[in-house]
């Protein structure tokens, strides 16, 4: 098997682990990694060759754009003090907590290299977290918390990286140097980030095409991490920018095709990357175990005491925090999503897992220094950082289904059927309000304006039928299955349409282009 074919089987792999997961209750993510586990002890599978300099601006591009779609800029704001407390300071205490303990266990790791260690590692991933988390029913306030903490830690943790390789590269660091960098770093991701954020909303007017547009949104994640890496800014958080100003500013409501669409494809990109990276990361088992080669006791140990401090610094951390947060918030007048009781914040701590960032920036590390010398204890970090990964992605992946049922934390799905409930009557009303408005325009027949009021009560009773009073509601369902029967008809007479079209698509003579142009009729129809 030659690195292409092992591609190929990882992609693959990624669309199978969704649905076993599904029927076995276990996080896609987990079962990709176990996948390359198997894969990385069979005799007949090579070893991974990927530059390293590749990985980084390879992967997560678009797994943060992926991400990013899922939440909003004012989701983010109204979790700016938790988001903080995690993305930013736990991942600074993290970092310093496993250098300390790295540079005292590890024989002859200077404290830079250490640094370097405590950085990658330091970071939960927002892929597995929110994987995870999707799954098991958590409430939204939690999900939201570990989707902006996975998002902004990875900022952090990967200019605290650079900061300390350079100083293993070049052999000198400043501190007053690092945190002039760091400052400079942001500085230009957000610029480079809104920037590409805004050329890329008014390009996307000027292609006009769905399909142009979507695959403008494939690529400006990457010109963005390039482009803010190239200028030495943080290429994470030029991506985590763009994307965010891309969904605040280019969404136009009656852009139909384009959303459905454009949801489709990312969902489609996030499954097939996300699997290959967390193949990844079993497969390098294969650089793990020839490095723990005769050294297995000694090498476990300091794997053991890092993962140890990892785990336990978040706990330790996790519990005044949350309690900080909520004394703020309780000075403010609305409520914000934080977590509300301890369980809520055990699941958070065991939600810690590291994964895609972790690995990608272990196997980054560079192999030689400025002076042609080998990087100092490299294959001893990477062992380190990849027995962190494997012991809270899976350890902690696996077992913590059953931890959120033990504690018996879910949603308040009470709370989300009152929100869907208020947002279905606010649609509601918005349809009522602009008939009336054509209505002044317009001079309309008695009976189309009856029909028309009847539409609009549909589109909130369609979202949420509890909008509806109860005799209004028995009325309405009768309505409703009738009108179901009558499309049912319908798309059974559109799919004998498709069919007979389909079918003209293999006669003799027959021009495939119009027949696919016919048969996109037919099935834009079918949406309706």
């Amino acid at each position: 098997m030659d690195q292409l074919a092992l591609l190929f089987v990882l992609l693959l792999g990624a669309l199978v682990s969704v649905p076993v997961g599904d029927r076995f209750g276990l996080p896609a993510p987990v079962l990709m990694t176990l996948f390359g586990i198997v894969l990385a002890v069979a005799d007949f599978v090579p070893n991974v060759n990927i530059p390293p300099e590749l990985i980084l601006p390879g992967l997560l591009p678009p797994l943060l754009y992926a991400a990013v779609r899922r939440t909003s800029w004012r989701q983010f704001a109204a979790n700016i003090r938790p988001i903080f407390l995690l993305a930013v300071a736990l991942v600074f205490v993290t970092t310093v907590c496993v250098a300390f303990v790295a540079n005292a266990i590890v024989p002859g790791l200077s404290i830079a290299a250490a640094v370097a260690l405590g950085a990658l590692v330091a970071p939960p991933d927002p892929v597995a977290a929110t994987a995870v988390a999707g799954q098991l029913g958590l409430p939204r306030r939690l999900v939201s918390i570990l989707e902006g903490e996975g998002l902004f830690n990875d900022v952090t943790a990967i200019v605290l990286y650079h900061v300390a390789i350079a100083a293993v590269v070049s052999g000198s660091f400043s501190p007053w140097r690092a945190g002039l960098d760091f400052l400079l770093s942001a500085v230009v991701a957000l610029a480079v980030g809104l920037a590409l954020g805004w050329g890329a909303n008014k390009l996307m007017d000027v292609l006009g095409d769905a399909t142009l547009q979507i695959g403008l949104t494939l690529l400006v994640p990457y010109a963005s991490y390039v482009l803010a890496e190239e200028l030495h800014g943080s290429g994470v958080l030029a991506v985590l920018t763009t994307a965010l100003f891309i969904a605040e500013y280019a969404t136009d409501a009656d852009d139909v095709m384009t959303r459905l669409a454009g949801y489709t494809f990312w969902d489609i990109v996030d499954t097939l990357v996300t699997g290959v990276a967390f193949g990844l990361i079993g497969l390098e088992l294969h650089n793990a175990l020839r490095t723990a080669s005769g050294r297995w006791g000694e090498l476990l140990g300091w794997a053991a005491a890092v993962v140890a401090v990892v785990v336990v610094v978040r706990l330790v951390w996790l519990l005044p925090a949350t309690w900080l947060t909520k004394r703020l918030h309780a000075r403010r007048d609305y409520d914000e999503e934080i977590p509300t009781s301890w369980r809520e914040t055990i699941v958070m701590w065991w939600s810690g897992m590291r994964g895609v960032a972790s690995v990608a920036l272990a196997l980054a590390i560079p192999l030689k220094t400025d002076d042609g010398s080998a990087f100092p204890d490299r294959d001893e970090i990477v062992f380190i950082a990849f027995g962190v990964i494997m012991a809270t992605l899976v350890l902690q992946g696996l077992t913590l289904p059953w931890l959120v049922k033990r504690l018996g934390v879910r949603a308040d799905t009470d709370r989300e059927k009152e929100v869907e409930k208020e947002l279905a009557v606010r649609a509601a009303k918005a349809a009522r309000r602009r008939l009336k408005e054509i209505e002044q325009v317009e001079e309309l027949p008695e009976d189309v304006t009856e029909q028309m009021l009847r539409r609009a009560f549909e589109i909130g009773f369609r979202i949420s039928p509890d909008v509806a009073e109860d005799e209004r509601r028995e009325g309405h369902e009768k309505r409703m299955r009738r009108l179901k029967r009558l499309r049912r008809i319908q798309q059974e007479m559109l799919s004998a349409a498709r069919h007979e079209v389909l079918a003209a698509r293999s006669e003799p003579g027959a021009d495939p282009e119009i027949v696919d142009r016919v048969l996109r009729h037919l099935d834009v129809r079918s949406l309706r």
